[in-house]
């Protein structure tokens, strides 16, 4: 496995120690909705759950854009026209978002230096996350499959996360935390023998084409390699720095709040009968 990886990133090493090496790989997104109804529930009826399935899943269909050169990129959301907005009381159901990774998201990886610059937001505050770079225990295999025309590894790494359940059922609100352990699959080509990938995903022998956890899917639909129009890579500098750790915490703080202001309340706007799942 190790010889077969080393003679493809040598065939490709040349185009890669060009002088202005860039790259612009485009990638689609979705996951899996993790609201779940409960049954005979008050207030829910079936054109009211099949509505916001719908409503989640296009929502969570994105495109981004990752431009790269050989130890930089940045990774955004592709700019697109704001879709209409639904009337107030039009479908009695409203989608709430409890911050983070929003359209607006710029997220910088220098590579060669091992660090990453992150503009966000939580609740329309807006935060500069800069931290090192995560450090992933890939494993490799021989195992290989192709994406467009591009021959890819397989590799994965596996991690232990705690979720946080609460479920709404007739107007009472209850809270479970579980522990449960993530296997990511990675798939990467070392014709692009770059360490990067989409999102905060590197540190594999050439570019992630695509990545599953099982929730969440990231799939690289095209790649341009030296376009004519060379992107700008340049670390975001609007926002509160603060670490990744510093920024979790206050992530947790401000979902702990809605979801408090959210029990406080009758008549949810999401309805009865509800599990929404946070965490991973």
């Amino acid at each position: 496995m190790k010889t077969i990886i080393t003679t493809l990133a040598l065939v490709f090493i040349t185009a890669l120690n060009a002088q202005n090496f860039t790259g612009k790989a485009i990638y689609k997104t979705s996951k899996k909705s993790s609201i779940k109804f409960g049954g005979d529930q008050e207030g829910i009826s079936d054109k009211m759950q099949e509505e916001l399935q719908k409503r989640i899943e296009k929502m969570n269909q994105k495109t981004f854009i990752l431009n790269f050169d050989k130890t930089t990129s940045v990774y955004k959301e592709e700019e697109k026209l704001e879709a209409p907005k639904t009337k107030p009381g039009s479908s009695g159901i409203n989608v709430i978002s409890l911050g983070g990774s929003g359209s607006t998201d710029v997220y910088y990886k220098n590579i060669k230096e091992k660090k990453f610059a992150n503009k966000t937001e939580i609740m329309g505050k807006a935060f500069l996350v800069k931290d090192k770079l995560k450090e992933y225990d890939w494993e490799l295999s021989s195992e290989t499959k192709n994406i467009g025309k591009y021959t890819c590894y397989k590799a994965t790494f596996t991690k232990e996360v705690e979720n946080t359940n609460m479920s709404i059922a007739n107007g009472e609100t209850k809270e479970t935390t579980t522990k449960e352990t993530i296997v990511t699959t990675a798939w990467y080509t070392t014709q692009i023998a770059i360490s990067n990938g989409p999102k905060d995903y590197q540190g594999l022998p050439g570019l992630i084409l695509e990545i599953n956890d099982g929730t969440n899917m990231i799939v690289c639909t095209e790649i341009i390699l030296n376009p004519e129009n060379v992107a700008t890579i340049e670390e975001p500098t609007k926002g509160k720095v603060v670490s990744l750790k510093k920024f979790t915490k206050i992530k947790k703080e401000k979902n702990d709040e809605l979801m408090e202001k959210m029990k406080s309340r009758k008549g949810m706007d999401l309805g009865n009968g509800i599990n929404i799942k946070m965490g991973g």
